[in-house]
């Protein structure tokens, strides 16, 4: 009778350690499920939120980019009638019609700049780049320092202010520099 005893205890102290490793298989398994189950809903989240957020950088350069156009269409009404140039005239002293209009378009290459490099087609050093081959023009030049008092207005803190420092800087340096390799003046700025 020891002996039955003894292997029914040795039966049934293994049933308990089966049915324990069962047990703790389960639970392991159930925990690495819901660790699973987590890491996907995050993983789907953060895709979410991305995806809203290229919604957004979507929508932005979208009205960004219907907002160029409408400025573009009306500097060209502007450039080709005298009359409805006179309404951008917001230049100290007089600015014949002729010297106007190319104001006018020296706005409109300024930006189409601005524009690209808002939209991400343009880094800020492919900007400044662009800007550089602008300020060699001795009428955008002229455009530039006509518009000063224009810029004065803006928020310190907005982009085109910041922009419009930057396009300050390099004219001054351009203006400046003692040298005429103009493509080497002016230090890039970090993106």
């Amino acid at each position: 009778m020891a002996t039955q005893i003894s292997w029914t205890w040795g039966v049934g102290s293994a049933a308990v350690a089966g049915l324990a490793f069962a047990t703790g298989t389960f639970a392991w398994h159930r925990t690495r499920q819901r660790r699973q189950a987590a890491c996907t809903a995050e993983r789907e989240r953060l895709a979410s939120e991305r995806d809203l957020a290229a919604t957004e950088a979507q929508r932005r350069n979208n009205a960004l980019t219907e907002q160029h156009r409408l400025h573009f269409d009306l500097l060209c009404k502007a450039m080709g009638d005298a009359t409805l140039a006179a309404v951008l005239d917001t230049y100290e002293g007089d600015v014949p019609p002729e010297r106007q209009r190319q104001f006018l378009f020296a706005n409109a290459l300024y930006i189409n700049a601005l524009h690209a490099h808002r939209i991400g087609a343009m880094t800020l050093g492919e900007l400044h780049g662009h800007l550089r081959v602008m300020c060699q023009n001795p009428l955008f030049r002229h455009y530039w320092d006509a518009t000063r008092h224009h810029r004065a207005s803006l928020d310190r803190s907005s982009d085109e202010a910041k922009l419009g420092r930057m396009m300050d800087r390099l004219d001054r340096e351009l203006q400046e520099a003692d040298t005429d390799e103009w493509w080497v003046v002016g230090e890039p700025p970090a993106e």
